[in-house]
């Protein structure tokens, strides 16, 4: 069986969601970063990176990066129909994933991770008073240019939605006014209704 390590909150929710939608059965080991079980030698073993998400394949082999990991689930069960046969709309998918990754983020990372890039604590707090702007300014590009509907493609459901869903989730933590986002809105609530994030809020894990 797979074995996914994540975190409350975290952007491993976005993985837990993907099995769900695809019906695979998965054990869910729990971490604890106020514990910091990410830098304990049990979990390097797993993942050297010392984040989440990892899944553990019954071979054991581990994978990690949410992105690969949402991929591999879409891969191994193709009748859940999680990423899209046309190319364009595979490459709005994927662009969606690799923005999340590679902005939204590294904004919201800035309120508590400044040491990842910096040692002072000028700099923690300046980092930390830009992200309702940054979060903000990556809202409206959700908001504008990758809600197609819905979802991220429309109509049609796909791996980048419960990327999309735990990133925005952030948002109101991260001192954006989600009011302002009527696309971000619906499509949270879209989300919310359906029954793999019900049960990832039934098991706790959001």
């Amino acid at each position: 069986m797979l074995k996914l390590y994540w975190v409350k909150g975290t952007i491993s929710i976005a993985v837990a969601i993907a099995l769900e939608e695809a019906g695979l059965p998965y054990d869910a080991v729990q971490m604890d970063f106020k514990t910091a079980d990410q830098t304990k030698p049990d979990y390097l073993a797993v993942n050297p990176k010392g984040r989440v998400p990892a899944l553990a394949l019954e071979d054991g082999t581990v994978l990690t990066e949410t992105g690969a990991l949402l991929d591999y689930i879409a891969a191994i069960a193709p009748t859940a129909n999680l990423v899209p046969t046309d190319p364009q709309n595979a490459a709005h998918m994927r662009s969606t994933m690799y923005y999340l990754a590679s902005t939204m983020h590294i904004a919201h990372a800035h309120k508590m991770r400044g040491s990842r890039w910096a040692t002072q604590q000028s700099s923690f707090d300046d980092m930390t008073a830009m992200v309702p702007e940054t979060m903000a300014a990556c809202a409206a590009y959700v908001d504008t240019h990758i809600l197609r509907g819905d979802y991220v493609l429309g109509d049609t459901f796909s791996i980048a939605d419960p990327y999309l869903y735990v990133v925005c989730n952030w948002l109101s933590g991260d001192g954006v006014d989600v009011a302002l986002y009527p696309k971000i809105q619906n499509f949270m609530s879209k989300m919310q209704a359906r029954p793999s994030v019900q049960t990832i809020y039934q098991k706790a894990m959001l």
